[in-house]
């Protein structure tokens, strides 16, 4: 599959253009810089919504949605807005991070869009509140020598347990016969799609991890994405705990205020992403691949800046994926026929994001 030109995305260089002219905090200490980046009402108003809890989506992965968090916290952009933020490592288990938030043992945590519908579907109460792409990260790999997925027809395909529904959208949509297909479960070694273990044609991943990694070890695989199709996704999500956001929206605000000048800190060049990096090693210990995390930031966001949100800033969700993600969940039977678009539409604020911009530009210092 060809792949498209490295390109940063308007919205994404607007993002860069505010952390180049205003990261006063960057790099500096920020021991002093308590309530420098907003007024002191708001400040106030911050610090009555007490200690924030954000669980990430795995560890601490430089994953976009977990390092601009990290480095939000290191860099000291939640103490200039007054905000309490204590970071959490999450286990990769999305429902365990779902209903974390929805107990109030988490404030913010990375929920993909098709997570927040599954899990509200199931009658557990979290929003969704940001994201950055329509794209997303499942991905499906094949060696070189398929050329055309009809060519998997009858074929051996790894999975983790289960194939993405978007990787099985993009699968259905490109003509493979779904029926035909050998479903295997594999671990999370991807050297065994090269090695073709046990008749392997096809193996899924993430966009920015084992093609990677297999990189890296000297093999190249093709990569699918289901985004080339059509197929509706989202990264980098964020859901909140709705009691929370009801009584200090303010503070939500400003958390993902903190995130995205974060974000755009670390994505400015290659020394600041490995200076994010280099927060989320320490944060995680020795055995952090500092060289892989800051492939997986790069890979990450250059898919958020290739396809950036229609008609929405950075961090801003797109009302008509949520449409379409529910489309895609009932032709899997993932979730029930009284799970309408309108219903689910509910389950998304886009008024936070919404606030956090002027002519385009995000806003910082807070208003």
């Amino acid at each position: 599959m060809p792949h498209r030109p490295a390109r940063i995305g308007p919205v994404l260089a607007a993002a860069l253009a505010v952390a180049v002219a205003g990261c006063s905090s960057g790099g500096g200490d920020p021991a002093d810089a308590k309530g420098s980046a907003v007024s002191a009402a708001r400040c106030a108003e911050n610090e009555a919504a007490g200690p924030i809890t954000y669980l990430s989506g795995y560890q601490y992965q430089s994953s976009v949605s977990i390092l601009e968090y990290v480095a939000a916290a290191k860099l000291g952009y939640f103490k200039d807005l007054c905000l309490d933020v204590k970071l959490r490592p999450g286990t990769g288990d999305t429902a365990q991070n779902t209903k974390l938030l929805a107990a109030g043992k988490a404030t913010v945590s990375a929920v993909a869009e098709q997570d927040v519908i599954q899990t509200r579907a199931n009658g557990i109460a979290i929003e969704g509140i940001s994201s950055y792409s329509n794209a997303g990260l499942d991905i499906l790999m094949t060696n070189k020598d398929i050329t055309d997925l009809t060519q998997l027809d009858g074929k051996v395909v790894g999975d983790k347990g289960y194939v993405p529904a978007a990787v099985e959208a993009m699968l259905v949509k490109a003509g493979v016969r779904w029926d035909s297909l050998k479903l295997v479960k594999e671990g999370y070694d991807p050297s065994v799609l090269p090695r073709r273990q046990g008749g392997l044609a096809a193996l899924t991943g993430f966009v920015s991890n084992e093609p990677n990694q297999l990189k890296a070890a000297g093999k190249q695989v093709t990569v699918w994405q289901p985004v080339d199709y059509g197929i509706p996704s989202s990264i980098g999500a964020m859901a909140v705990n709705p009691a929370f956001a009801r009584a200090h929206p303010h503070a939500v605000e400003d958390v993902l205020r903190a995130a995205l000048h974060a974000y755009a800190y670390c994505s400015a060049s290659p020394a600041r992403t490995t200076e994010c990096v280099g927060y989320a090693a320490k944060l995680s210990g020795p055995t952090y691949d500092k060289k892989l995390n800051a492939t997986i930031w790069r890979t990450e966001t250059q898919v958020v800046a290739d396809n950036p949100t229609p008609g929405q800033p950075l961090g801003g969700i797109d009302p008509g994926n949520v449409t379409r993600l529910v489309g895609m969940l009932h032709r899997f039977g993932i979730v029930p026929a009284g799970v309408t678009a309108a219903k689910a539409a509910g389950w998304f604020d886009t008024s936070y994001v919404s606030t956090l911009y002027s002519d385009g530009k995000l806003i910082w210092p807070a208003p």
